[in-house]
């Protein structure tokens, strides 16, 4: 596309009247700050240090916190980056047998949930499962591995996260230029050394934003590392609020949780440094390495191996689980959870949809340095669930003693909760941690609004309501589907957030699959599994295609 073609993008005008453009802008400020307002408000929450709930936690486990902490963030990174960046170069430089079919296959275990991972993994591999049972009948009695471990942990995040390294490296991949890698070749450079010093610094980038991702999911996470006992931040803040009943003392630790965050994103962009990489020379279709049968089955075997840990054995173990328990599972209970689900993941969809419509139109119609400020309404999906509720508490309770309980009291009303306890809770975390999510595709699809579009149609005598329903939203339609698609699985499966801030009797699969694995009951956990898996295979699958995978 040429330069002309984009530039007037930053100069399209909303409206004749500047009143329209005003609103929106308004808009758009709003949800930046009601992104900004939990964060505020849970490092506000210094102002009053729990000294004794923090004396407690020096004298026991806050040593340990920060060490499980750091110790999941360096394994799971090192684990994602080696299956991700092979497996990328793997499907993306290789000819071998299965290669056409494992290139969107491997992206299958983004789809499993890491705590569903976790309890498969403990119902088959723990002391007390078959395979240890099957086992012990060969080698004795005493023969037994403890797999509640921290290595367990780091394969679980692992082998559910890689996709994410794996989707953007083998992109960097396959965009490299040809002729670069023949000119290291050509220089003298073997294959080993034109993939280290060449194709490798090039793909840095996208390979350090999939890590990113993956670190910032794992930190996010509270279902796995309750299976395994593992205790992090996470656990930390649930223990707080629930355990010690202080709001207070979950805030500063969901506080230094976010400390973590802002840490891994720093890191993420100080890895790249000043360093600059131009893709030059032509983009076509290169000529893949043609691997020996011997290196061939090697590459087979590896990638199969892969695909079977962390998608074919869990799915199987659910199945069986599923088919053994289902006739028990399926009963009213088990279909108010997913009425539960289903409900709330459509009524945030629709919300964060709506609310990063606003928010697109708010940075097409800014200039860069505008468009920026907006862009702060997307930090919310670096925010953990688990510190995303407590902010949203602790904001909703001084909404309510402030200014809605005088509020009643002056009606002549006892000041009842509007706020806390209610579904408008969840629904406010959910749109604040996946608006980031929303605006991907809109702004995606809104960039192939050409500006010569709407200009005519309001040449032609059109208002801006007609510009929008007859111009705008039909161009918009198949990224509105995409981004409503993606909001509605992910909040179906997010666990932290919702445990935290559900009202009383309005527990969904996610929260029933904490339950059943927190007694151990893993057959009852399998059914709502199964079911929040096909619902994220939806997501992966659109990714495949937009990729071209297939």
């Amino acid at each position: 596309m040429s330069e002309a073609a984009v530039a007037p993008t930053a100069g399209v005008r909303l409206s004749r009247r500047p009143s329209a453009l005003l609103l929106l802008r308004a808009a758009g400020l709003l949800l930046v700050a009601a992104v900004l307002v939990p964060v505020l408000v849970l490092l506000s929450s210094w102002a009053s240090p729990e000294g004794d709930v923090w004396q407690h936690l020096a004298d026991t486990q806050l040593a340990q916190l920060l060490l499980n902490t750091v110790i999941l963030m360096v394994g799971v990174g090192l684990l994602v980056t080696v299956l991700g960046v092979s497996l990328a170069w793997c499907t993306a430089m290789c000819d071998f047998p299965g290669r056409g079919w494992f290139e969107w296959l491997l992206m299958l275990p983004l789809a499993v949930p890491a705590y569903v991972m976790a309890f498969v993994v403990l119902g088959v591999f723990d002391f007390g499962g078959p395979l240890q049972g099957y086992l012990r009948g060969i080698l004795g009695p005493h023969w037994g591995v403890d797999v509640r471990s921290t290595a367990s942990v780091i394969v679980v995040f692992g082998l559910v996260l890689y996709p994410y390294v794996y989707m953007l490296a083998r992109s960097a991949f396959l965009s490299q230029s040809t002729e670069t890698l023949e000119v290291a070749r050509v220089l003298g450079c073997t294959g080993r050394q034109a993939f280290l010093r060449v194709a490798l610094p090039m793909a840095r980038p996208a390979i350090a934003a999939g890590i990113a991702l993956a670190l910032m999911e794992t930190l996010a996470d509270f279902g796995t590392v309750a299976v395994f006992n593992f205790d992090t931040f996470t656990t930390a803040i649930y223990k707080s609020w629930f355990g010690f009943f202080n709001l207070q003392a979950a805030a500063q630790l969901a506080s230094l949780l976010l400390l973590f965050v802002a840490l891994t994103l720093f890191a993420e962009r100080q890895s790249r440094g000043r360093s600059r990489f131009v893709q030059g020379g032509r983009l076509q279709h290169r000529q893949r390495y043609q691997a020996s049968p011997l290196l061939g089955a090697c590459l087979f075997t590896y990638c199969s191996l892969v695909l079977l840990l962390a998608f074919v054995l869990p799915m199987v173990q659910l199945l069986l689980w599923a088919v053994g328990e289902g006739a028990e599972q399926l009963n009213a209970r088990f279909f108010d959870l997913l009425g539960h689900s289903l409900w709330l993941a459509g009524m945030a969809a629709g919300l964060t949809v709506a609310l990063a419509l606003i928010l697109a139109f708010c940075r097409r119609f800014s200039s860069p340095r505008g468009g920026n400020i907006y862009a702060a309404a997307q930090l919310g999906y670096a925010l953990p669930g688990s510190v995303l509720a407590v902010g949203i508490m602790m904001s909703f309770t001084w909404i309510e003693h402030n200014a809605l309980a005088p509020l009643q009291r002056s009606l002549g009303f006892d000041p009842q909760p509007l706020l806390l306890g209610s579904v408008l809770t969840l629904l406010a975390a959910y749109w604040i941690r996946f608006l980031a999510v929303a605006s991907g595709p809109l702004e995606s699809a809104l960039e192939r609004v050409r500006p010569s579009l709407p200009e005519a149609a309001r040449t032609l005598g059109a208002g801006n309501w007609r510009v929008l329903r007859e111009v705008y939203l039909p161009m918009l339609r198949p990224g509105v589907f995409t981004a409503l698609v993606l909001v509605f699985v992910d909040v179906m499966k997010e666990m932290p957030a919702t445990l935290l801030l559900r009202p009383f009797g309005w527990d969904t699969l996610a929260v029933r699959i904490f339950e059943m694995t927190a007694e151990g009951q893993w057959e009852m956990a399998a059914l709502p599994s199964l079911a929040l898996v096909l619902a994220g295979l939806v997501p992966v699958m659109l990714s495949i295609r937009a990729s071209r995978l297939h």
